[in-house]
């Protein structure tokens, strides 16, 4: 069985798919283990024209055989109200046969997100992406405080998953405290990945 774990997000101006690409160094630390970046693609109403079957840039469209092909999964959406984006929500609600067939039950899961502002909703988001999860029987895995950054940091970074603070007009580069907590989100998740080896 592949040792991948899937990097999957939604990301509408690139702070969230540079903490994926961030995620997904620190899961390629781990011997043996592989990301697989995937993104969402995007919704609109049925008047709108709907997007092109391969994104014009970044990671290619996620697939529900990348579920299943993966040991772990590391998800991010940047905040809208508190909560995931639409686009990565509406692929959750249609994984109702990896639900009933339990593809995801025992695997490890991590999450991440990106807000314009300090207390924009990072630690509610990163809380409501895990229930879909929980449902699936996935085992989340967050930031554990032993990594000394959690306690320090004066931009994103939570023990609920790593995040990103981007400012009003998304004007905040990704600070050194988030980029090295993101890294540790990915290593973690993939190190317990491997020690829980292939779910039964």
């Amino acid at each position: 069985m592949s040792h991948d774990i899937l990097v999957l997000y939604y990301s509408r101006h690139g702070h969230t798919a540079q903490l994926a690409r961030l995620v997904a160094r620190g899961i390629e630390e781990v011997p043996g283990m592989r990301a697989r970046l995937r993104q969402v693609p995007p919704v609109a109403p049925a008047t709108e024209t709907a997007m092109p079957p391969e994104p014009e840039e970044g990671a290619p469209y996620v697939t529900r055989a990348d579920l299943t092909e993966c040991v772990g999964l590391a998800m991010g959406s940047p905040t809208r109200f508190g909560n995931m984006a639409a686009p990565l929500k509406h692929f959750l609600d249609t994984t109702g046969a990896e639900w009933a067939s339990g593809a995801l039950a025992g695997k490890p899961a991590a999450l991440f997100t990106s807000t314009s502002t300090m207390h924009g909703g990072q630690e509610s988001t990163l809380l409501t992406m895990a229930l879909p999860l929980l449902h699936h029987g996935m085992l989340i895995v967050g930031i554990p405080y032993t990594e000394p950054l959690l306690s320090t940091t004066t931009s994103g970074g939570t023990p609920y998953g790593a995040s990103h603070v981007a400012g009003p007009k998304g004007e905040n580069a990704i600070t050194a405290d988030e980029r090295e907590l993101a890294r540790a989100l990915g290593k973690r998740l993939a190190d317990i990945a491997r020690r829980l080896g292939t779910p039964a």
